[in-house]
């Protein structure tokens, strides 16, 4: 048996982060990864002359190395800022249109309202209106949560005691809009036009909830993150910088356990006091942080009657999120060859993508908004030279694909690249000729390498019931506290930067 202060469960980018903090703060801690290489989503492979980034599409909370955001200064205790070649994207995302024409938004406030402004003139006065309200909006939000923070009571007395004195009075915006779905408001600010809607509402994908039921506070927090602090991508994909934090963590003295999972949480008297590896090893600790979902932690790592009745009525309410259907291109020609000029599209088959979203039920893609990246745009070395990668896919959930007859899993499988594709093709003539290497990868891979229930990317459903004020992120297990986008809101930049706070926090207390 060996004793640690911590014992960190899963390797994703929250688990690592986790480790390299707590092994900053002089703390002895061991960190158990399941998989041969860590970083969970965060990670790549390759095919061919090809490596391909899995999920990473634009890193938040970085800023630049003058005005650096939480995430840069992160990396900068950890010592790996400069052992990273950062890429920086100079426009935040394409829209392309059913109509066949698009818009490539820019970086930058400003630049962003005059840009949008001659593009509806019409809706000028509400455009810059609307990101008043982003900023405004995002600027109470952070008042808030640091007075909250701040709180010498009660955890929650000062929330409850502004909530009935004086909210409206001292946050306004947030009070106006803390509760609203993007679709609310951007039918406030701009009625009757979908093409500007559809603009600015594209990180709803990021999440994986419709803008009917996706939190605008969310919408606003992202668009004004990526406004300010720029969007990053990083050469040689995330797969680099989560080994890099590995190392880190190592470097400080945290120990690293790779193809070697947790098996079991071992709990006395109402409390989790260490866990049993896959190898039967016993570790004893003062605290537990489970990277992996909440569902898995209570669901197979402990025994029925260690799982609290209050963990299991606090998860009831809690639905799992959406899942993927991707495919990994590598193409034998530059990007301009076929006609990509930005990093990150989102292609809509219709106006309505409230409507559209909902095919995301189904088995194959049909109208479901089609995400697309092509890093080699911002840096020709993501690639061979004279080629391009292209990651493009639909959210899928799983549960069509986890009732697939497993002889039809292949044909299905092919048949929904074809459908991609085909619309790729139909975009960018001449596409489908310059294919070199692709790899699909269903709701059924996600499951399977993610070992996350219904193969889910984005935690639990992150809309106005299930995330911002309400994630589930209280842990009702003595002991054992959470650290992932299954209790925080997802992505990497999030993820990295809520587990920093969670393990700095545990540091104070063993």
């Amino acid at each position: 048996m060996e004793n640690y202060d911590v014992v960190v469960i899963g390797g994703g980018n929250g688990g690592l982060a986790a480790a390299a903090t707590l092994a900053e703060k002089g703390k002895k801690v061991i960190l158990f990864e399941k998989h041969n290489i860590p970083g969970g989503c965060g990670t790549s492979f390759r095919r061919g002359r090809f490596e391909f980034e899995v999920a990473l599409h634009q890193l938040s909370h970085m800023g630049t190395p003058e005005r650096p955001g939480p995430l840069r200064k992160q990396f900068r205790r950890y010592g790996i800022e400069e052992e990273i070649e950062w890429i920086q994207i100079e426009e935040l995302y394409r829209v392309n249109f059913p109509d066949g024409t698009g818009l490539s938004i820019p970086v930058g406030r400003e630049k962003c309202i005059d840009f949008l402004s001659r593009e509806f003139p019409q809706h000028a006065a509400n455009i810059r209106n609307y990101f008043d309200t982003v900023y405004a909006f995002c600027a109470q939000a952070n008042d808030f949560s640091e007075k909250s923070a701040q709180s010498t009571g009660e955890p929650g007395e000062f929330k409850k005691f502004v909530m009935k004195k004086g909210f409206p009075k001292k946050y306004p915006v947030l009070a106006q809009y803390g509760l609203k779905s993007s679709q609310e408001v951007l039918d406030e600010f701009f009625p009757g036009c979908p093409k500007l809607q559809l603009a600015l509402s594209v990180y709803w994908c990021f999440m994986g909830m419709r803008p009917d039921r996706f939190p605008w506070s969310i919408l606003a927090k992202c668009t004004y993150i990526y406004m300010e602090d720029k969007p990053y991508y990083l050469r040689g994909t995330s797969m680099m910088m989560n080994q890099a934090i590995m190392e880190a963590a190592k470097r400080m003295g945290g120990v690293v356990q790779l193809n070697c999972g947790v098996q079991k949480i071992i709990v006395e008297n109402g409390r989790a006091v260490g866990v049993i590896d896959e190898r039967g090893r016993e570790f004893r600790c003062k605290k537990i942080i489970s990277n992996i979902s909440p569902l898995a932690t209570y669901g197979t790592l402990m025994e029925p009657q260690d799982v609290p009745a209050a963990a299991r009525d606090y998860l009831k309410p809690y639905t799992v999120g959406i899942s993927a259907l991707t495919c990994f291109i590598g193409l034998d020609c530059t990007p301009e060859e076929i006609g990509f000029t930005t990093s990150f599209t989102l292609n809509y088959e219709s106006y309505d993508a409230n409507g559209d979203f909902m095919d995301a039920y189904k088995l194959l893609p049909e109208k479901d908004p089609l995400i697309a990246t092509c890093y080699t745009v911002d840096d020709r070395q993501v690639s061979p030279e004279g080629t391009s990668v292209i990651t493009a896919g639909v959210l899928k959930y799983s549960e069509p694909w986890e009732k697939l007859p497993p002889e039809r899993y292949y044909e299905m499988k092919y048949e929904a690249g074809r459908r991609i594709v085909a619309r790729l093709e139909k975009m960018y003539p001449g596409f489908t000729s310059h294919i070199e290497e692709m790899e699909i990868a269903t709701p059924l891979t996600h499951m399977r390498y993610l070992n996350h229930p219904g193969g889910a990317i984005y935690g639990y459903e992150q809309d106005l019931r299930q995330s911002v004020f309400f994630f589930p992120a209280e842990s009702k297990l003595p002991g054992l506290e959470f650290a992932s986008g299954w209790v925080n809101a997802c992505g990497f930049g999030p993820n990295y930067t809520y587990a920093d706070k969670v393990a700095a926090k545990i540091a104070e207390e063993v």
